[in-house]
């Protein structure tokens, strides 16, 4: 039996506007009700704004350091190293909630991480190589700059692993703390750091898949690596249940932890394996509609076959990143955060972190080392026609985008706990070393880029971009 899809009982009412439609129901915020007015509504415009998700981050950050720092600072190493066990017959894991965050949970991070990587690389600006050539350049330059300069402050030994730690820029804050600034920073100037992000992303990933890996294990790995090309034949048999990869995606998971090589990175796969085109053209579900449509009625078969089509005429890899981001950047960044940002600043351990190889080495590296690199990065990059500046962006804003990269939040402190596994002071060190280095560039990239981006900015901007046509 047909079901009507019209909203009039008869022909004699008149139609009802989508407006008034929403209004009335069915979703709440849409309603006039209180609590769509007060709660529902201004919590949806918080989560429209492109800072919303690092300011939940900075918060988590600040709940934990206050918690650690508090009366019951006790509590808080005692829940995150609480354990938690998973058996089912021989299969067995176990770990703190510490370790299942950071194993576990940031591998939807990665993935949506790693579906911005197939992006760029497919549909984004790192397809074009002219465009996307500056911020490669500038991304490498912000990343071996600051390695060097670890290095060289922090020396050999023990305190030498964590070179890798001022690597890393935090997309969510540092596109955040533009986002703050509004409109006095161009476009450009946004996207230059964007695809600068996404570049060091990848760099951040090769570093911890090659440096910051424990004993591997090959067995382990080879059944990664066979699951991986087990997600590559359903693709090519056009498998489309997404629940089937996410049973094989948890097997590459599991196997990667058990290889040695850092579990969380099964995300990045992942998410490089998804398809970037649509499963099926949109003209299939147009004319699929118009047939359906003939009769003015759609029965529920039809509209599951409808939705069916006009989902898989959207590309996979931006379809799950319309549904996983906000996860990511609302659920999973804050929850490491207050996993892992919680450090006892009493005693000698913020002394330590601004005295010692390990703390200076860090501010080092993100506070100067990312900007230097970047605009030396830049400069050579320009000068040698390999690239120039973006549209009416000028060289102050490249050297306040720099300054801003210099957050290295997430990542560093991820890298952070891979590099001292051994040592908890050196840990503790590096992470005080971490929050207050991005604090600083945060600050210093806010300052330079409002110095920049005055009124004569743009006219400067022009000019300097015509000198290096």
């Amino acid at each position: 039996m047909r079901g009507s899809a019209a909203v009039n009982d008869s022909p004699s009412t008149p139609p009802r506007r989508p407006a008034d439609l929403w209004r009335a129901g069915p979703v709440l915020s849409s309603s006039d009700r209180p609590l769509a007015r007060y709660v529902a509504r201004p919590l949806r415009e918080f989560l429209r704004v492109e800072s919303a998700g690092s300011v939940l981050l900075l918060l988590a950050a600040a709940a934990a350091l206050v918690w650690a720092n508090s009366p019951w600072s006790e509590s808080y190493g005692d829940f995150w190293h609480t354990h938690l066990s998973l058996e089912v017959g021989s299969f067995h894991l176990d770990g703190s909630l510490q370790h299942w965050v950071n194993d576990a949970l940031m591998v939807i991070f990665f993935f949506v991480v790693g579906l911005e990587i197939k992006y760029e690389l497919v549909s984004g600006d790192l397809r074009d190589p002219r465009t996307a050539a500056l911020p490669i350049v500038a991304a490498v330059g912000g990343m071996v700059a600051p390695a060097l300069l670890y290095v060289a402050v922090a020396g050999g030994g023990d305190a030498g692993a964590g070179w890798g730690i001022p690597m890393a820029t935090d997309i969510a804050f540092a596109v955040g703390v533009l986002g703050v600034l509004g409109r006095r920073i161009p476009s450009s100037a946004r996207l230059f750091l964007l695809t600068l992000a996404i570049v060091d992303d990848i760099g951040a990933i090769v570093v911890i898949a090659v440096f910051y890996t424990a004993d591997l294990d090959l067995v382990w790995l080879a059944a990664a690596l066979g699951l991986l090309l087990v997600i590559v034949g359903m693709r090519l048999l056009r498998i489309w249940l997404i629940p089937a990869y996410v049973v094989v995606g948890v097997g590459v998971w599991y196997a990667l932890f058990e290889s040695g090589v850092h579990a969380t990175l099964a995300g990045v796969a992942l998410g490089l394996l998804t398809p970037a085109s649509a499963l099926l053209k949109p003209d299939v579900a147009r004319d699929y509609a118009q047939h359906a449509l003939a009769d003015r009625e759609l029965d529920p078969d039809e509209v599951h076959r409808l939705q069916f089509l006009v989902a898989e005429s959207v590309p996979v890899v931006e379809r799950l990143q319309h549904h996983l981001h906000p996860l990511s950047a609302y659920l999973v960044l804050p929850v490491f955060a207050l996993a892992n940002a919680g450090v006892d600043l009493g005693g000698a351990v913020f002394a330590n972190a601004t005295t010692t190889a390990v703390g200076l080495g860090i501010a080092a590296g993100l506070v100067i080392g990312k900007p230097v690199g970047i605009l030396l990065a830049c400069v050579i990059a320009v000068r040698t026609g390999v690239a120039r500046l973006p549209a009416r962006t000028s060289w102050g804003q490249i050297a306040g985008v720099g300054a801003v990269a210099g957050i290295g939040f997430t990542v560093s402190l991820f890298i952070a706990g891979l590099s001292f596994p051994d040592s908890p002071a050196l840990t503790e060190a590096a992470k005080v070393g971490t929050l207050g280095a991005s604090v600083v560039a945060a600050l210093v990239g806010v300052v330079v880029l409002l110095l920049a981006s005055g009124p004569d900015a743009t006219d400067q901007a022009d000019s300097n971009r015509s000198e290096s046509a």
